[in-house]
């Protein structure tokens, strides 16, 4: 595999992702608001009995929007299809390995350098408890990117159809974000409903946040250790990464996308 193609197909998404100015925008301002407004909102309504919700909820927001823009590389995939793109980079000299494999890593990698800024904003206001801690966190939040990016490329492929993955992506977004500890401390989330804490114990989103959560020194301990948190976010990005590579190979063996 050259690592020339490789950046070529990364370079190629960083690219177009800045082209979406609109969406970049109400995804800032989206955040701005759940920051300033609704988590000091509820940060006064469960002050008694969940102390500094505020910093809690900061963390959860960040990895939610770092979330939702790796996601966005799959509405890429769609428009490039309806546009006659996709079958275009299919005749170019890299293989489909490189293809998936390159925008699996340039759909994280742009959404990162998108919440990067955010980030600075967020770790000014939560501090960094330990810089080796706060290394190991942002570890997992690329992994976590690349994996999310992944999972949206396997989707795309898969359902090829933009309705479809439009209206699979909202369920997805319902269920993934809330089954996890990005809003919900684990603890509560154990005593009011046991099944539901149980689903977000394998959340990669859960260990996403907690981990950024620790490294900033907003938890003290983790429910699970450090390194078993990097190593399930490692899976989760490679095992994506390994179907969305399958997908490319079998459902497009006859290099179009219907």
């Amino acid at each position: 595999m050259g690592f020339r193609k490789l950046w070529l197909v990364i370079e190629r998404d960083l690219r177009m992702f800045i082209q979406y100015k609109f969406m970049l925008m109400m995804r800032g301002i989206w955040f701005v608001s759940q920051v300033a407004l609704f988590g000091l909102v509820v940060n006064r309504m469960v002050a008694s009995t969940v102390p500094n919700y505020f910093y809690y909820y900061v963390a959860g927001v960040t990895i939610i929007t770092l979330y939702s823009t790796s996601m966005f590389i799959g509405y890429d995939i769609f428009e490039e299809a309806e546009h006659g793109v996709f079958e275009y980079l299919l005749t170019l000299p890299v293989s489909r390995r490189e293809l998936v494999l390159g925008r699996s890593i340039g759909g994280g990698l742009r959404s990162f350098v998108y919440v990067g800024p955010l980030l600075v904003v967020v770790l000014f206001i939560l501090g960094v408890s330990n810089p080796l801690y706060m290394l190991t966190a942002l570890v997992s939040l690329f992994l976590f990117a690349f994996g999310v990016s992944g999972m949206s490329i396997t989707i795309a492929v898969a359902m090829k159809s933009g309705d479809k993955y439009d209206i699979l992506i909202g369920v997805l977004d319902a269920l993934i974000v809330r089954l996890s500890t990005t809003m919900y401390p684990m603890t509560y989330m154990q005593q009011a409903t046991p099944a539901y804490a149980a689903i977000a114990n394998f959340n990669p989103l859960t260990y996403a946040s907690d981990l950024l959560r620790w490294g900033t020194g907003v938890e003290r301990a983790l429910d699970f250790t450090p390194l078993i948190g990097v190593l399930a976010l490692f899976v989760f990005f490679l095992s994506f990464t390994f179907v969305g590579v399958v997908f490319y190979e079998k459902r497009l063996e006859g290099g179009s996308w219907e």
